[in-house]
């Protein structure tokens, strides 16, 4: 069966330029970073599924942030995918897919955004249905050159890159016609957390937000 919920991955990446990608401590640690970037008008976040609070601050901030749309990223077993939904996951991502987590991923009504570093998993994807894809690590991977030469041989793909890519290289990023949006953390670096500076965290979400005006 083909992935049926390309559509809702696409709105889930129209909705913003930016999606930060959160990995959060506890969930004091995770409210405190999604109130500073949803008042900077950043309102698609991603939990990483990294630390043992995720799960648990990723239902805190659905519950708190309604209008939010809350994600949960590092998606690499098929259980997490039911976990993640039934913490109120509004999109899942993954670094890549594989076969159970593909059969998951077709059960579950969350729309799922899995990676891609190369022209033939962006193709391998395709032919399982995937229209939107994370393109990961995107620097490493050969960045937006790497990525831009890929509109032309699949022209059905749009990528929310991620990985590596501060403030000024997401400008050149959504620059891109095949680039619906980025991830990214820089404002939310550890520095600023530790420093509990969130009035810089809601002006660089500010700032990440207006890159969106400028497509």
């Amino acid at each position: 069966m083909l992935y049926p919920h390309s559509e809702a991955t696409l709105a889930v990446l129209r909705r913003a330029p930016v999606i930060p990608v959160l990995t959060v401590r506890d969930i004091e640690d995770a409210l405190a970073q999604a109130r500073a970037l949803i008042a900077g008008g950043l309102t698609v976040l991603e939990i990483t599924l990294r630390t043992p609070a995720a799960l648990g601050a990723l239902s805190a901030l659905a519950k708190t942030f309604p209008d939010a749309c809350i994600g949960a990223g590092t998606i690499v077993e098929a259980d997490q995918i039911e976990a993640a939904a039934n913490a109120g996951a509004r999109f899942l991502v993954s670094p890549g897919v594989t076969p159970r987590l593909m059969e998951a991923a077709v059960r579950s009504p969350v729309p799922l955004l899995p990676g891609a570093a190369t022209a033939s998993e962006a193709m391998a994807l395709r032919e399982l249905g995937f229209r939107a894809l994370k393109f990961f690590p995107a620097e490493p991977a050969g960045g937006a050159k790497y990525l831009a030469s890929l509109a032309s041989p699949l022209p059905d793909l749009i990528f929310c890159p991620t990985g590596g890519i501060d403030a000024i290289k997401a400008a050149t990023y959504l620059a891109l016609a095949n680039v619906a949006c980025v991830g990214g953390s820089w404002m939310i670096a550890p520095s600023l957390i530790e420093a509990q500076d969130f009035g810089r965290v809601e002006q660089l979400a500010r700032e990440a937000s207006a890159l969106g005006g400028r497509r």
